[in-house]
């Protein structure tokens, strides 16, 4: 019997409105994503992933000597950096440390002990980001070479270490045109490096510590120059590279501040990120460890399952329309089909949502009248510019659409997915989790 924590706040009501059959695949799903993100926890994976006998510490197998290191410092950036530290806490003796996040606790309530925890703002940054950046340099820069700086790292880092070459004003505007444009991370990230003082590889220049990144990815393919924008992690990226990205979506030449980093950079007048930093990254958890444990969890509940892929990307919906149609031709019944990966939306309209709900409003079209369930949900527990993690569809969707005279298409075009699924209150709401392993989506096949 699977134990449910009920980290999805409105579980219940989301099984209210359909058939016992069609409640009870939905249940299915949506155990199965509770949980995912309670194995995914930061807090537990971080501990997990640490083991401590001695004087020696094992990380995935690497083992470090830690009687060679005078002083213990942590830094951390990202949405699950608070859960992480309290783990990095209960493990080692921390002499110092200082995390920026989304949140002053972790989802359960508890914060650290030692280690500071700055708040600060996310997807765009702000003063208050800056001013913990600060901090965070103050304590990697004060780090002997006798020393050892745990940094860790998570999604939302870009946003959350920030110490910018331009004005705040400036920074906020490119990042936020950029979301908007639909542009890939890897792009994002490309601009947000040569644009900073600390992100590629900058931060771990700044240290004359033995550093060590914890990392928890939210990028498909875990490269590490663009999770977190690679603050510990050599850059292969160039200033070429950043302008090619603002030209491609139309911004080149329309930022003057910025525009002038970039073209400085160009020219040799501020240095490249560098190509080789002195760093160990380890990768403690990431997207295709969400997606097995989903499978795992639906075949302990009976149900045949397959990750079918850890690499959705383009925009929502059609990423929904294709995971549909997957579903759709699969002759398996009583099955679970897991998909995993980070998509984008282009914002055309003037709606609110974000791209996991974008993606089974994309869905529920393609399922109408069928027997699947689906639903996709961001680990982080926050979807685009919505209070929701994302949403749940079924082949009911449609027709209590229709009943109630709101449009899908409509809908879709405004990008207002939330409040589509708002009305037909199927929204998934579970508030911060502190982790972000990107998204998952779950279908059910009845």
């Amino acid at each position: 019997m699977l134990l449910i924590m009920m980290l999805i706040k409105n579980f219940d009501e989301l099984l209210s409105h359909s058939p016992e059959k069609t409640a009870d695949a939905r249940k299915g799903a949506l155990s199965i994503i509770e949980k995912v993100l309670e194995e995914m926890d930061a807090c537990r994976v971080t501990e997990l992933s640490m083991k401590k006998e001695g004087d020696v510490l094992a990380i995935k197998g690497k083992k470090i000597d830690m009687s060679r290191f005078e002083r213990i410092y942590v830094v951390g950036f990202g949405k699950a950096s608070t859960g992480m530290a309290i783990a990095v806490e209960k493990i080692l003796d921390v002499d110092e440390g200082a995390v920026i996040s989304t949140s002053s606790t972790h989802s359960d309530g508890r914060k650290p002990s030692k280690i500071r925890v700055f708040r600060g703002s996310h997807p765009l940054p702000s003063e208050e980001n800056i001013r913990a950046t600060d901090e965070l340099i103050k304590i990697v820069r004060n780090a002997g070479e006798n020393d050892i700086v745990i940094v860790l790292i998570s999604g939302g880092g870009s946003s959350l270490l920030c110490k910018p070459r331009v004005s705040l004003e400036s920074m906020r505007e490119v990042t936020d045109r950029l979301i908007k444009s639909g542009c890939s991370i890897e792009e994002l990230n490309t601009v947000r490096k040569h644009l900073s003082y600390v992100k590629g590889g900058q931060l771990a220049k700044m240290s004359r510590a033995f550093m060590l990144s914890l990392i928890i990815s939210d990028v498909m393919g875990n490269p590490l120059q663009f999770i977190a924008s690679g603050p510990t992690s050599s850059d292969s990226t160039t200033y070429k590279d950043a302008m090619a990205v603002l030209k491609k979506y139309g911004i080149w030449g329309e930022m003057g501040e910025v525009d002038g980093v970039i073209s400085r950079g160009m020219r040799g007048e501020i240095e490249e990120t560098p190509r080789k930093v002195n760093a160990l990254n380890m990768i403690i958890a990431d997207n295709a460890m969400a997606c097995r444990k989903a499978a795992d969890v639906a075949r302990m509940m009976g149900y045949r399952s397959k990750v079918v892929s850890t690499s959705v990307c383009g925009e929502a919906r059609y990423a929904g329309r294709d995971i549909a149609r997957y579903a759709k031709i699969s002759p398996r019944e009583k099955a679970v089909f897991v998909f995993g990966g980070e998509t984008t939306v282009k914002v055309k309209g003037k709606g609110k949502g974000g791209r996991n709900q974008e993606l089974v409003l994309g869905a529920i079209r393609e399922i109408e009248g069928e027997q699947i369930v689906i639903l996709s949900c961001g680990t982080d527990g926050i979807d685009g510019n919505s209070d929701a993690a994302g949403a749940i569809g079924d082949g009911e969707s449609m027709k209590r659409a229709s009943m109630i005279g709101i449009d899908a298409e409509s809908y879709l075009k405004n990008n207002d997915s939330y409040n589509f699924f708002k009305k037909l209150d199927d929204l998934i709401i579970t508030g911060e989790t502190g982790t972000n392993v990107m998204d998952v989506q779950v279908v059910v096949k009845y």
